[in-house]
């Protein structure tokens, strides 16, 4: 598991042709962060967010997948295991996917929604821990199901080769970046340490002058406390660090001291240790995005906080640059979107006012009624056929891009519930004049009633969207399908139409 790197990591440049979007890992872009950095300073941002699933640790789920498969600790086939609080789950679901390996990522339920998801749309299964065992709760599950399983364990925290991709690559494209302008010192915050440690590593080597600065959350000085963490045999932690404490910075500063970052320190590869205010990591992420268009997390905002105040006590002319290791998207629930409002606030209201058009607080003319046409023959038989199916009790008519259809199915699939879904939209009613017809026919079966979706249940009409989330709210649903013999389960759903986009729940 910790023989050497097998190869740096690089990439075509501009437009040329990819064997695999792994080849896409690395070379990252460096920009000046020009209106934010102090007056005859320069801070400089190392964007990771151009790695193909957005953060720094595309490189390390690589380099480490890479390596194992190089020494034979990890087998074709094999599943991956590891305790992660996202991004580097979300870059081994992308190297796994490539690669063909079953991937379980174990993670701490604290740890933001969208992160969950993107590990899941990716092919993913993941794994929560409660909140209160922390960052060595999900290392201990993740080390538990390897054992039980025979899964293959990265083990990012303790993993030589974590540094050794980041020396490798991270820090060889700075030392390249950099050659005719070096840098004063390099800022990066702390997960497992591999960043700053590969990186630090290189710059020690090729530009020794640089100082390799680490960030921590001020409320939990882990580093700068000075006091040991407790290993066991293996490397991993043995507990909780005793100064930890929750903080917003996901991603930094777990409960514990990895082994990647205490070899990091012990070597000397560390020059400063900063702490940085929970507030002023949000404050400088929506700076960054506001004033320099860098859309980017909190630990993103925190470091160059931290290397925005070095900057400024440096000389003129001095050059920092700073890790900005992922993109805005991982935070979507987290505070750092806590005050961006879904609804128009009143300034934007006032801007809608300023036209007539298209304005939700004018009152629409009503559209008169359309009587239903008479359905043709053909379009009736062809919707009785498949509403008395005897093969399928329930049948839902529906279109394909209908948010109504998306959250009357997510019900139905919510209680485990057999149909037939009809896509009125779909390749079979595609031609105008049979679609026309079929859906005429529908309406006339629906009781007159143009809209979609329509489901039936035993060749009975239950309604609509609203039908059906009516009949599930006051407990009607149960009692309809079990007298249609349809098997189903109740869902941990209270109210129905909690299943509807939040704009359309509002109207």
């Amino acid at each position: 598991m910790n023989a050497p790197f097998p190869r740096p990591l690089s990439r075509p440049q501009g437009s040329e042709r990819r064997g695999s979007v792994l080849e896409l890992v690395g070379d990252t872009p460096v920009v000046l962060a020009e209106k934010l950095s102090p007056p005859g300073r320069e801070v400089w941002l190392k964007l990771e967010s151009a790695n193909p699933m957005g953060s720094v640790k595309d490189r390390l789920a690589l380099g480490l997948i890479e390596a194992a498969e190089k020494d034979g600790s990890l087998k074709p086939g094999q599943t991956v295991v590891e305790a992660t609080s996202g991004n580097t789950g979300i870059g081994l679901a992308l190297v796994c996917a490539r690669k063909g390996y079953p991937l379980v990522i174990v993670m701490a339920e604290s740890f933001s929604v969208e992160r969950r998801k993107i590990l899941r749309y990716l092919g993913a299964k993941v794994v929560l821990t409660p909140a209160s065992l922390k960052g060595t709760g999900m290392v201990d599950k993740a080390r538990e199901l390897a054992e039980e399983h025979g899964w293959f364990l990265p083990r990012q925290f303790e993993n030589e080769n974590n540094e050794k991709v980041h020396e490798a690559t991270t820090g060889m494209e700075i030392v390249r970046a950099f050659a005719d302008a070096p840098l004063d010192a390099f800022v990066s915050g702390l997960g497992t340490g591999g960043t700053i440690a590969g990186v630090g590593r290189a710059l020690k080597a090729h530009m020794p002058s640089a100082r390799i600065v680490a960030c921590e959350p001020d409320n939990s000085p882990v580093l700068a406390s000075g006091v040991p963490q407790q290993y066991a045999e293996d490397g991993s932690p043995a507990a909780s660090h005793p100064r930890f404490r929750p903080h917003p910075m996901q991603g930094w500063a777990p409960d514990f001291i990895p082994a990647v970052t205490a070899r990091a320190i012990t070597d000397g590869v560390i020059d400063e240790i900063v702490p940085v205010a929970g507030a002023d990591a949000l404050a400088w992420s929506r700076r960054l995005a506001r004033e320099e268009g860098v859309f980017c997390g909190i630990t993103s905002g925190a470091t160059f906080a931290a290397a925005r105040q070095l900057a400024s006590e440096l000389p003129e002319g001095s050059r920092v640059l700073a890790m900005i290791p992922d993109t805005g998207e991982r935070y979507m629930t987290t505070p750092l979107f806590g005050d961006i409002e879904e609804d128009m606030n009143e300034a934007e209201i006032e801007i809608s006012r300023s036209t007539p058009g298209a304005r939700f607080d004018a009152t629409p003319a009503a559209a008169p009624s359309a009587a239903v046409p008479e359905a043709d023959k053909r379009a009736l038989a062809h919707v009785d056929a498949i509403i008395a199916d005897e093969t399928q009790s329930l049948v839902f008519f529906a279109l394909e891009w209908c948010e109504f259809c998306w959250s009357a199915q997510k019900l139905l699939d919510l209680m485990e519930v057999d149909y037939r879904i009809v896509h009125l939209d779909g390749p079979d009613y595609a031609d105008p004049a049979w679609g026309g017809d079929v859906r005429a026919a529908l309406a006339q079966r629906s009781g007159g009633t143009p809209t979609i979706p329509q489901i039936f249940v035993g060749t009975k009409h239950l309604g609509g969207a609203t039908d059906l989330f009516d009949a599930f709210n006051d407990g009607r649903l149960s009692g309809i399908f079990e007298d249609a013999g349809i098997a189903h389960k109740q869902p941990g759903v209270e109210n129905a139409y909690s299943l509807l986009p939040k704009w359309l729940q509002k109207r």
